[in-house]
């Protein structure tokens, strides 16, 4: 298992302290969420945060465009230094274009799909991508509740991945705390991404901890 914890729930005036206290703690990404207001009712970061975050960390900066034709920046924040960044099937009319550029700027691919996004949405793209993230809540605020019935989405990648030898991580955001992790384990992902969870705590490594510990049990 992995976990990524989300700096959308960080102190903002003290990011790379909060950073640096999850790397500390056993995280193996930072996820960056990006929102621009269109595709999802909120506005968070830019590549400039990107920047600014690169040379605080040696974990590899997992980027979330939550943004309308995110083809137009990709370029953007592959420069400034993600390591993974991950698109929606629903932002974009060229989803394959967008995980090809992403792929030319000699970064990994991901792909994203919403709670009422199927699977069969993305079956073209999934030879191609290092990741498909599952948003196991409606993108756009930290601190919704989980919504089980993404768990058969989890379960039916999982299921692909084997069957034809795919290579991606299964990744979900939304809700994840101990219990959720551990069912969202058993139906097959890797990746663990916990905002709210982990930094609206006052021990932000034990909240890891106690992440690592319900997926291992």
């Amino acid at each position: 298992m992995k976990l990524a914890p989300s700096i959308l729930s960080a102190d903002f005036a003290n990011l790379e302290r909060d950073v640096k206290l999850v790397e500390a703690g056993g995280a193996d990404y930072i996820h960056i969420d990006v929102m621009d207001g269109q595709f999802v009712p909120n506005i968070t970061l830019g590549p400039n945060i990107v920047a600014a975050l690169r040379p605080v960390t040696k974990l590899p900066l997992d980027v979330h465009l939550m943004i309308v034709q995110p083809e137009r920046f990709i370029p953007d924040f592959a420069k400034a230094g993600a390591d993974i960044i991950v698109i929606h099937q629903e932002s974009t009319p060229h989803l394959h274009r967008g995980i090809q550029m992403i792929k030319n700027e000699g970064v990994k691919a991901g792909v994203v799909i919403n709670p009422s996004t199927p699977v069969s949405a993305i079956a073209h793209v999934l030879e191609m991508v290092d990741l498909v993230l599952v948003m196991t809540v409606n993108p756009g605020f930290g601190g919704q509740s989980f919504i089980e019935n993404t768990l058969g989405k989890i379960e039916e990648l999982a299921i692909l991945r084997e069957q034809h030898g795919y290579h991606y991580e299964i990744e979900v955001d939304g809700g994840i705390q101990p219990d959720t992790a551990r069912l969202c384990a058993k139906a097959g992902a890797d990746v663990f991404v916990a905002g709210s969870y982990v930094y609206n705590h006052e021990d932000p490594k034990g909240q890891l901890a106690k992440l690592r510990d319900a997926v291992s049990e």
